[in-house]
């Protein structure tokens, strides 16, 4: 089976055919690197100089697609010259064959073609000069180092510094992906909060003024009608102001507006009366010692919409709030009544469950909402621990 070389670089067919053009020239107004007269010059005359100098030529063409291979036939080629007149262009064309089978090939024999040349130009030095005693014996191994450690060791230095850039601009891709995953995921996160946020400041409100709006439609009594548009203003202005709040941080780039002050459970007192005020039977039962502000908004948090949610959707009967903090958890808990309901209820959307499941995941706590069986009959209940640690959420 035929082995198919690859095919050449251009660059490469330009190196070859100047190189054997070059080497012609030479030939041809008779220079050589050594008079026929030395010893050492078995192949004397002009013709065994081209046999050495067309292979050379030949094995530039694969400088770059198969680099040792031309490495391995070039090698043959210079020792071959040596025993000719010699011709300059052979030993300059050698020389770029070893450069490029260090800088082109494969990472091990660019390690390991600078050391074998290196011990070669020692071997070169030393042999001769222990042979001959003479100290020009010492410029063979000089000649060697020219011409195959110097361009072995040339070439580890620009494919050094080569693989070097490479690295350097694999790691810049890497940290620019790195950085635009986190800015994508900071978005997200910042999104998913706002989302939570405008759910928790808003729904409240908009759900106590649907309700109260359809009782006002569906029934035929002024003193019905008064009480559910005091109840609908009273919620229409203050959901605007936690809208106009909410949209002043948003559009505001200066940092000059002062940050709105988060909601405490110092405040579940007048949450609850605002849940009354909506026509919510409400029992608050809060045990618990100072907790950190991230565990106080999301409690706040968690109670605030589970009261939306049982105004939208819990039947007639008590509304319980508890919270107790033992072991160093705050247990966050409200039941409502459950089952179907006689009068109006707003439709809801499911996100007020998926925003307090954050909240708790967010502080490493636990969250649960379903119907239970009670001795007062079905509820529904939503537990929440949320771990009392100092420090930031995640």
């Amino acid at each position: 089976m035929a082995v198919r070389l690859p095919r050449p670089r251009r660059f490469d067919v330009y190196v070859a055919l100047g190189g054997l053009l070059g080497g012609l020239l030479l030939w041809g107004v008779g220079l050589a690197t050594r008079p026929h007269t030395e010893a050492y010059v078995l192949l004397p005359g002009r013709w065994p100089l081209l046999l050495p100098l067309v292979v050379m030529a030949g094995c530039e063409l694969l400088r770059r697609t198969a680099p040792r291979t031309a490495l391995l036939i070039g090698t043959p080629a210079i020792v071959l010259d040596t025993v000719t007149q010699g011709s300059l262009v052979t030993i300059l064309m050698y020389t770029d064959l070893m450069y490029a089978a260090v800088l082109y090939g494969p990472p091990a024999s660019a390690h390991r073609i600078p050391r074998i040349t290196g011990l070669l130009t020692v071997a070169a030095a030393v042999v001769p000069f222990a042979v001959w005693r003479e100290p020009e014996a010492l410029l063979i191994g000089v000649i060697t180092g020219l011409v195959t450690f110097g361009p072995a060791a040339t070439g580890l230095i620009v494919r050094n510094h080569r693989d070097a850039a490479e690295a350097a601009r694999l790691r810049a891709e890497q940290t620019a992906l790195l950085a635009e995953m986190d800015r994508a995921q900071a978005v997200t996160a910042e999104r998913a909060r706002m989302a939570r946020e405008l759910h928790d400041m808003v729904a409240n409100h908009l759900s106590a003024i649907a309700i109260h709006s359809t009782a006002a439609l569906s029934l035929d009594d002024p003193k019905t009608s008064q009480d559910a548009l005091t109840v609908i203003r009273e919620n229409s202005v203050e959901g605007l102001a936690e809208m106009r709040r909410l949209i002043g941080i948003l559009r505001d780039s200066s940092g000059d507006t002062e940050p709105v002050a988060a909601p405490t459970l110092d405040g579940l007192g007048a949450l609850v009366d605002g849940a009354r005020t909506n026509g919510l039977d409400v029992v608050l039962d809060a045990t618990h010692d100072t907790v950190p502000t991230p565990v106080e908004l999301a409690a706040y948090r968690i109670v605030q919409e589970s009261l939306t949610n049982a105004l939208k959707h819990a039947g007639p009967g008590r509304v319980t709030v508890s919270l107790a903090q033992p072991d160093g958890v705050l247990s966050v808990a409200v039941t409502s009544p459950y089952g179907d309901r006689d009068g109006p209820r707003a439709p809801g959307s499911g996100a007020g469950l998926v925003g307090m499941r954050e909240r708790a995941a967010l502080l490493d706590g636990t969250f649960e909402a379903g119907p239970e069986d009670s001795p007062d009959g079905k509820i529904w209940a939503v537990r929440a621990t949320l771990p009392v640690t100092e420090g930031e959420p995640e």
